[in-house]
Formats: structure tokens, C-alpha cells, sequence
């Protein structure tokens, strides 16, 4: 599986409800056999969420000019991170859990 066949598809919930779209993806290596496994998708509501994503987000810098933390906490209100086996991506993704719900 590709990083560009999962971006840009339409996330759901278990429940059907549209989340958004997948705007960066978040692999972490597993302990066990050192392999990098996605864990987790960065989902962004609005179009704008994909430009800034979570870059400039106050949890990444806590200090500089306040306008600026002001304004990257106003664009990624509507960006949020779902672990990847409770999204239901359209159109499924070959090779990724089509799951969508909480177990």
C-alpha cells in the first residue's frame, strides 16, 4: 500500500457518519519486528486543513508570537487524528482494514 492511495479519501466512522478527508498519515515501527505500521490518519473537515495540517499546531510550538498560535489553532479546529481501525475510507483502500468500528 501507497501513502497516495490512502490520501485524499473520504473518511467515515463506524456509525456512517462523514469525518472528512484523509490529509497525512501517521506510521509508527512496531516493537516486535521493527516494521513501520500505520497506526493513525490525519483527518482534515475543510479544505484549508490540508494546508496547514498540524505543522504549526500549538502542540508542536508552544512559544512564539501569539497571533500565529491563534491562527493555527483557529485552521486545525477542524483537523483530528483517528486511530486507522475506526475509519471506513471511500473507496476502500486494498491492504487496509475496512473496519470502521471501535474494537
Amino acid at each position: 500500500m501507497r501513502a497516495g492511495e490512502v490520501l485524499g479519501r473520504i473518511a467515515y466512522d463506524g456509525d456512517g457518519r462523514r469525518l472528512g478527508r484523509v490529509v497525512d498519515l501517521v506510521v509508527r515501527r512496531d516493537p516486535a519486528n521493527g516494521r513501520l505500521v500505520l497506526t493513525d490518519l490525519l483527518v482534515a473537515r475543510r479544505w484549508y486543513g490540508r494546508v496547514a495540517g498540524r505543522l504549526i499546531g500549538t502542540e508542536h510550538h508552544p512559544s512564539g508570537p501569539w497571533v500565529i498560535r491563534m491562527a493555527a489553532r483557529l485552521i486545525n479546529r477542524g483537523t483530528h487524528l483517528f486511530p486507522v481501525h475506526r475509519v471506513r475510507l471511500v473507496p476502500p483502500v486494498p491492504g487496509l482494514p475496512d473496519t470502521g468500528d471501535d474494537t
